[in-house]
C-alpha cells in the first residue's frame, strides 16, 4: 500500500558542517564559499542522507544541484569500481555539463570521476569513459537510454536516481524514456525529483514508482515566480526591437537575461542590439563550450550588460546578478515561463521580469496569470524623457560610488591643479561631469520629449498584427528512419531541441512510420533546422533532414503513430469498426 508524500518539517538553518559531511566536501564547499545552505538544501539533504525518496519543488536558481549533489557525493566517496551507483537526468546537454561541472567542484579532493553523456557528441569518448567504470552519470534521457540499450550502461548497481527539472523533460517530450530508465533501475534504489512545477503526469509517476516519498515545496503555491516583479509591455510585432531597446536603456539593469525564440532569432536581436552601441552577447546552440564559458564569464565580472539567448541555450546559467529576464518572445506555456524568469530574483535578491506581448499574444498572457495566480502589471513603453532621466541617474551612481573611495596621492594633487586661482570646484565638477557624459554619448543639455514614441501612442495592433498564423506557415520534416529502427517521438523531438536549439514545447505533431517520420514546425524553425543540421543524430546514427513533400496519404499500411509534445501522449489511428464508426458521424 502506498503512503501520502510526507511534507517535510522545517530545519533549521545551520552550516554545512551540521550535515555530518566527510571533511573533505566541507573542505572543498569551504573553498567555493558555501557558507549557510539555501532553504531547499536545508529541506531536501537530512531526508536524501537517510536514504529517504525526496520530491522537492523549488524554483531555478535556489540551489537545487548542491541539494542532490552533496549526499550524492557521500554516498558514492569510497565507490572502487563498484560500477555505477548514482544517475542524475537532466533535460539538456547544457544543464548536464553544468551539474557535472558541480560534481566536480564539490568532489575536488574525492577520489569520484564523473562522466557526461548526451545527444549529439561522439560516442567513442562516452564509451571509453563507461569502459574504465565511473561512480556517477550524469547525461540526457535519450543518450542514456541508447546506452543502456546497447550494454554499456548497466543500473544493476545503481543505488540514486535524480530526476533534475522534471517538468522540462516532460515538455521536450523525454518522460517515456524516462519511465524506461526508473523501469530499469533496481527496486531498491533511491530517488530524488526535483520541479520547478508539478504536472499530472510527473505526480503520476511519483505516485506509482515511490512509494513513500518526502515532498519538499520552499516555494509559495504560486509555481514560485510571486517573489519576481512581473511587467508586460503591449507592443506590435514590427516595433518590439525599438521598444526592447528603450527598456534595457531606461530599467535599473545590473545584467539581463533577453529571451528570444529561435537561435536564429537570438543573433539578429543581439546583433542590432550592439549595432546600437550596446553591451551585448548572444548566448546559442551554436556556441562551443569554450566560447560559453566566455560570454558567462563577461557577464559575471560586469564586462557584458546584455546577454540575449534560447531557452535550450540558456538552461544551466547559474549568475547571481541577473536583476532583469526579458522575454523578447513570448514563451508558449506556464511552466517555460516559470523557468525562464526563474533565472533572476537568486540568492535573495530582488528581480523584475518584462514581457514584450503583441496583441495575439494578449490571451496567452492572460492565461499565465490565471495558471500562475499572479498579476503581470502592464507597463508604458519609456519614452525619451524617461531614458534620458535613467541615463542622468546611472551617470550619478557612477560618481557616488567614486566619492566613497580614497583620492589617491596623483588625484588629489590634480584637482589642486584644476583649482587653482580660486577657480569655483562647481565649475571643474561640471567639466569633469560634462567629459564623462559625452563619452557615454549623453546630451545633458537636450530637451527630450516625455511621451511615449509615436507608434506607441496609435492603435497598438493592425491587422497583421492580430492575425494568428495560418495553417501554410506550418511544415513538415521528413526524416528516413522510423518504427523499425526503434524510433520514438521523443528521439525526433531531443535531436531536434538539443542539436538545432528548437524549443521542445514549439514541435508540433511528430509522425512516425515504419521507414520515415515527419515532424511538423513552423516554417521559420524549419529554415533554421536546415540551415545549422544537415543530419540529425537519432538513437546513434545519422539521418539526413530535408523538407517533407505534401503528403497525399500513402505510405505504411499499418497505423501511423502520432505524439504531439504540446498535447501528451502518442494515439494511433482508428481502424476497423472504431473507423467505420467514426466515418459513419463523420457522414
Amino acid at each position: 500500500m502506498q503512503h501520502p508524500p510526507d511534507i517535510a518539517e522545517p530545519t533549521a538553518k545551520g552550516d554545512f558542517a551540521s550535515f555530518g559531511f566527510d571533511p573533505r566536501i566541507q573542505q572543498a564547499l569551504a573553498a567555493l564559499g558555501f557558507d549557510e545552505p539555501t532553504p531547499i538544501q536545508a529541506e531536501a539533504m537530512p531526508p536524501l542522507l537517510k536514504g529517504r525518496d525526496v520530491i522537492g519543488r523549488a524554483r531555478t536558481g535556489s540551489g537545487k544541484t548542491a541539494a542532490f549533489g552533496l549526499p550524492l557525493l557521500e554516498r558514492v566517496k569510497d565507490s572502487g569500481d563498484a560500477g555505477v551507483r548514482a544517475l542524475v537526468l537532466t533535460p539538456t546537454r547544457e544543464l548536464a555539463l553544468q551539474v557535472t561541472e558541480a560534481l566536480r567542484s564539490f568532489a575536488k579532493q574525492l577520489p569520484v570521476r564523473v562522466v557526461t553523456i548526451y545527444g549529439g557528441a561522439a560516442y567513442g569518448p562516452q564509451l571509453a569513459a563507461l569502459r574504465r567504470g565511473v561512480p556517477i552519470v550524469v547525461g540526457t534521457p535519450g543518450r542514456v537510454l541508447d546506452h543502456m540499450e546497447r550494454g554499456s550502461l548497466d543500473l544493476s548497481s545503481l543505488e540514486l536516481l535524480v530526476l533534475d527539472e522534471a517538468d522540462e523533460m516532460l515538455r521536450m517530450g523525454f518522460f517515456e524514456d524516462v519511465e524506461k530508465v526508473l523501469a530499469a533501475a533496481p527496486d531498491d534504489r533511491q530517488v530524488a525529483l526535483f520541479s520547478a512545477t508539478m504536472p499530472d503526469p510527473i505526480r503520476r509517476i511519483a505516485e506509482s514508482r515511490l512509494p513513500d516519498p518526502i515532498e519538499i515545496q520552499v516555494e509559495g503555491a504560486a509555481l514560485s515566480v510571486d517573489h519576481i516583479a512581473q511587467k508586460a509591455l503591449l507592443v506590435p510585432d514590427r516595433f518590439k526591437l525599438d521598444a526592447l531597446q528603450r527598456v534595457l536603456a531606461c530599467e535599473p539593469i545590473e545584467a539581463a537575461l533577453v529571451f528570444a525564440r529561435t537561435r536564429a532569432g537570438c543573433a539578429s536581436v543581439a546583433d542590432e542590439l550592439a549595432s546600437r552601441g550596446m553591451p551585448v552577447d548572444a548566448l546559442h546552440g551554436d556556441l562551443s563550450q569554450a566560447a560559453r564559458e566566455r560570454v558567462l564569464l563577461r557577464l559575471r565580472s560586469g564586462g557584458l550588460r546584455v546577454v540575449v539567448a534560447t531557452d535550450v541555450a540558456a538552461r544551466g546559467i547559474d549568475v547571481d546578478l541577473l536583476s532583469h529576464v526579458v522575454n523578447y518572445d513570448l514563451p508558449t506555456d506556464p511552466e517555460a515561463y516559470v523557468h525562464r524568469i526563474g533565472r533572476t530574483a537568486r540568492a535573495g535578491r530582488e528581480g523584475v521580469a518584462i514581457s514584450l506581448v503583441t496583441p495575439r499574444e494578449v490571451g496567452r498572457l492572460r492565461f499565465f496569470q490565471r495558471t500562475l495566480d499572479v498579476k503581470i502589471g502592464q507597463m508604458e513603453v519609456p519614452s525619451d524623457a524617461a531614458i534620458a532621466a535613467a541615463e542622468r541617474r546611472r551617470l550619478i551612481s557612477s560618481v557616488e560610488a567614486h566619492l566613497e573611495r580614497k583620492v589617491t596621492p596623483g588625484l588629489e594633487a590634480l584637482v589642486e591643479v584644476l583649482c587653482a586661482d580660486d577657480r569655483d570646484p562647481r565649475l571643474v565638477a561640471g567639466a569633469a561631469l560634462g567629459l564623462l557624459a559625452a563619452e557615454r554619448g549623453l546630451d545633458l543639455d537636450a530637451q527630450k520629449n516625455d511621451s511615449p514614441p509615436a507608434w506607441a501612442r496609435t492603435a497598438p495592433a493592425r491587422k497583421h498584427d492580430r492575425r494568428r498564423p495560418e495553417p501554410g506557415d506550418e511544415v513538415e520534416l521528413f526524416l528516413p528512419v522510423g518504427k523499425k529502427r526503434g524510433v520514438r517521438p521523443a528521439d525526433l523531438v531531443g535531436a531536434i531541441a538539443n542539436e538545432a536549439g528548437i524549443e521542445g514545447s514549439s514541435i508540433g505533431r511528430v509522425t512516425i512510420l515504419d521507414h520515415k517520420s515527419f515532424v511538423r514546425i513552423t516554417r521559420e524553425e524549419a529554415e533554421q533546422v536546415l540551415e545549422r543540421c544537415k543530419e540529425l543524430e537519432v538513437r546513434g546514427q545519422k539521418v539526413p533532414v530535408t523538407m517533407a513533400r505534401p503528403r497525399t496519404g500513402g505510405g505504411s499500411s499499418k497505423p501511423s503513430r502520432r505524439f504531439d509534445p504540446r498535447r501528451g501522449k502518442p494515439k494511433r489511428h482508428a481502424k476497423g469498426k472504431k473507423a467505420r464508426r467514426w466515418n459513419q458521424k463523420k457522414k
